[in-house]
C-alpha cells in the first residue's frame, strides 16, 4: 500500500491551514463533496442542520486519518537497556482502536493484544499503543494492520520474536450488507520466535487469554 509520508502530504496540498478560530480551513471542493455525497443520500446539504456539516465531516476525517501524517515506528526510537536482568515477554493486552475500512469507509472498532520477546532492550509501554494507532488512524483491513503493527516492531526493536493478535467489529457487515451484529474478526502475526517455537508461542497465546 502506498500512503503519504509527512512530507509527500505536504508537498500535495494536503498540509492544514488553521484559520484564525484554531480550526482546520476546509478548502471548498472538499466541502462541495460532502455537499453532493448528502445531496445523493437524499437529504438537502442547504438546511439548517446541514449547514455546517461539510465542514464538520472534512474535520473529523482529517482526524480519523491522521495516521498518514504519522510514522509509527518513530515512537519505537528511545529504548532501555537497563531492565534488571529481565529477558521474558512484555505484553500489552486489549488495547482499544478505532480504524475504518477502506472498502466502506466504515467504522471497525476493536482491541489488540501486542506482544515481544526482548533480546537486549525494551521501549516503553505506551509506544506500542502509539504504533498501533499510527496504522489504525489510516483506511485499513484488518489482516493489512495487524501485520503492519508487527512488522513496524519487528523491524525497529529486533526482538526475539513478536505477536500481534486484533479482535474487531466492522461497520460495513454491521450496517450495511448482511447487518450482522456481535461478530469479531479476529486476526494475528507471529514472527520469529512465537512463528517457528509451538511452546513460545502457546505461551504468548495464554498470556493474551487466547490459550
Amino acid at each position: 500500500m502506498n500512503v503519504l509520508s509527512p512530507s509527500l502530504a505536504a508537498s500535495s496540498g494536503m498540509a492544514d491551514v488553521v484559520g484564525e478560530d484554531g480550526k482546520i480551513v476546509v478548502p471548498d471542493e472538499v466541502q462541495d463533496a460532502i455537499r453532493t455525497l448528502l445531496r445523493w443520500s437524499g437529504d438537502e446539504p442547504d438546511r439548517e442542520g446541514l449547514i455546517d456539516t461539510p465542514k464538520r465531516v472534512a474535520r473529523a476525517w482529517r482526524e480519523y486519518c491522521s495516521g498518514y501524517a504519522s510514522e509509527p515506528g518513530v515512537h519505537l526510537s528511545r529504548t532501555f537497556e537497563e531492565v534488571g536482568g529481565y529477558d521474558d515477554v512484555v505484553l500489552l493486552r486489549d488495547i482499544p482502536f478505532q480504524s475504518h475500512c477502506e472498502h466502506h469507509m466504515a467504522p471497525i472498532t476493536g482491541t489488540a493484544s501486542i506482544a515481544y520477546l526482548p533480546k537486549d532492550r525494551v521501549v516503553g509501554i505506551s509506544k506500542l499503543a502509539r504504533v498501533l494507532h499510527g496504522y489504525a488512524q489510516r483506511l485499513q483491513v484488518q489482516e493489512r494492520l495487524t501485520a503492519e503493527v508487527a512488522n513496524c516492531i519487528w523491524e525497529n526493536l529486533q526482538p526475539h520474536g513478536v505477536a500481534v493478535v486484533i479482535e474487531a467489529q466492522h461497520g460495513c457487515m454491521t450496517g450495511r450488507g448482511v447487518k450482522t451484529h456481535g461478530v469479531g474478526m479476529v486476526t494475528s502475526r507471529m514472527l520469529g520466535c512465537f512463528l517457528n517455537d509451538a511452546s513460545s508461542r502457546k505461551e504468548v497465546l495464554s498470556l493474551m487469554g487466547r490459550g
